[in-house]
């Protein structure tokens, strides 16, 4: 089982600034996809960013060059800078990767619980 430590959402003005941080314990991953999601009131869940064991980096629309996440082992940090009272959303750490169970390598897909992150005009 894995689980998912999401920190650092809440209440910002519009310009500023906020960390936000995952890590995954539980499971040792052989090579994984860790990242952040966001959801909107009436919205779908939508990409922000995803960064691989490799260090290679996708990014969403929503990022717009303004956020910036980066991974050390298995914790993602996704810096969001400039925010807008339109990135307020649910944001949510995502991992989905391979694990060894035995011997045999096994897909694992896992959601946090997400972290409110609100920006005020």
């Amino acid at each position: 089982q894995v689980d998912l430590a999401e920190f650092g959402g809440g209440l910002v003005q519009s310009g500023g600034s906020l960390r936000l941080s995952c890590t995954a314990s539980g499971v040792i991953f052989e090579d994984s996809a860790m990242g952040w999601y966001r959801q909107a009131p009436g919205r779908q869940r939508e990409l922000v960013a995803t960064i691989t064991s490799e260090g290679k980096r996708n990014y969403g629309d929503s990022a717009e060059g303004r956020f910036t996440i980066e991974r050390v082992k298995d914790t993602v940090y996704l810096q969001l800078t400039s925010l807008k009272p339109e990135d307020t959303a649910v944001y949510y750490c995502h991992i989905d990767g391979y694990y060894l169970d035995l011997g045999t390598s096994k897909y694992l897909e896992v959601w946090g619980q997400g972290t409110p992150v609100t920006v005020s005009s």
